[in-house]
């Protein structure tokens, strides 16, 4: 599968996340954090990078961060080969640490900064781990989670200088006690609920609102670039959401019932998925509860039946015109 598409510009918001190779540790102690942080710090300087908030987890992290300078590519490029180089040489290995490429999401400022903060903030608490806690522990646990910039957030005296917290605050009072307090009890309340931000990604890669799609689309790319199928999922790809919700309302059934089935109706949801909304299949195999393996022969077999089935072709073109193409 080609490479997700990397747009840059002066200013541009981005969620970045990076993952352990076959989701193995990147973090082996307290000193690998510290260290990641402290070249997170260097390379923030280095590249003028405005840093809004951060998670370290055992085997990924979360950033989110703006780039004034229109060089995500060239920070993180230097920041990934450094804190690898630092891993390896610590723990006498050698070889890839992360799972290919970092993942970037691009970002619509004005609708998004503040509830994406609140989303990275959460993931501590939303691990296998935590599932079973109850919500008063889950609420200690994230305060307690010392990997995070939420603590600065919530208390003035856990503040770091390479976090800019101010322009997030703005949208619950300001950095101030009044501010920081409505932050914690939004997030607090986020804990039994769901934040609706993955469904909102199209094509994996961008998230705003038709306005801002249609902004980037046609500032940043060039008319000969738009046959690139890339460029073509600004356009192309529909959300989860929107997928499901189609899918549910033809086949008269939950996504949840759908996920539990093995037969066509599943290899239809995960073909949709990847064909339409742009998913990779380890993506969609993370939504069905199945390996990426899974994924894949399912759309084969799939694919397979629609060259002797004219019903089932016409099936999937019902639910197809309930999305917006």
């Amino acid at each position: 599968m080609a490479r997700p598409l990397r747009i840059q510009y002066e200013g541009a918001l981005y969620h970045v996340t990076c993952r352990g190779n076959e989701r193995k540790a990147i973090f082996k102690d307290d000193q690998d954090k510290n260290v990641f942080l402290k070249l997170l710090n260097d390379g923030l300087n280095t590249y003028n990078i405005i840093l809004y908030c951060y998670v370290i987890m055992d085997n990924h992290f979360h950033l989110l961060l703006e780039t004034p300078l229109g060089n995500l590519s060239e920070f993180m490029r230097w920041f990934n080969i450094t804190y690898t180089s630092h891993y390896n040489r610590r723990h006498k290995r050698a070889g890839h640490l992360y799972q290919g490429r970092y993942k970037s999401i691009l970002v619509e400022k004005e609708s998004y900064l503040y509830i994406l903060s609140r989303y990275i903030h959460l993931n501590p608490a939303k691990t296998k781990q935590t599932e079973e806690l109850s919500l008063s522990e889950k609420k200690k646990y994230l305060k307690n989670y010392k990997w995070s910039s939420l603590l600065g957030y919530i208390n003035d005296a856990r503040k770091s200088n390479f976090i800019d917290y101010a322009q997030v605050l703005e949208a619950y009072g300001g950095d101030n006690r009044e501010g920081r307090k409505l932050y914690w009890k939004t997030i607090s309340n986020d804990l039994s609920t769901e934040i609706d931000i993955k469904e909102k990604i199209i094509g994996g890669s961008i998230l705003g609102t038709s306005t801002f799609i249609d902004w980037v689309r046609d500032s940043f790319l060039p008319a000969k670039s738009r046959e690139i199928p890339a460029v073509q999922r600004l356009r192309k790809y529909n959300t989860k959401a929107e997928i499901i919700e189609a899918l549910c309302k033809v086949v008269g059934k939950s996504f949840h019932e759908i996920k539990r089935e093995r037969g066509i109706i599943r290899q239809i949801a995960m073909d949709l998925l990847y064909r339409v909304g742009g998913l990779k299949g380890t993506e969609i195999g993370e939504m069905m509860c199945v390996d990426y393996s899974t994924v894949s022969q399912g759309r084969k077999r799939l694919r397979k039946k629609l060259k002797s089935d004219k019903n089932l072709s016409k099936f999937i073109q019902k639910i197809e015109s309930g999305l917006s193409l």
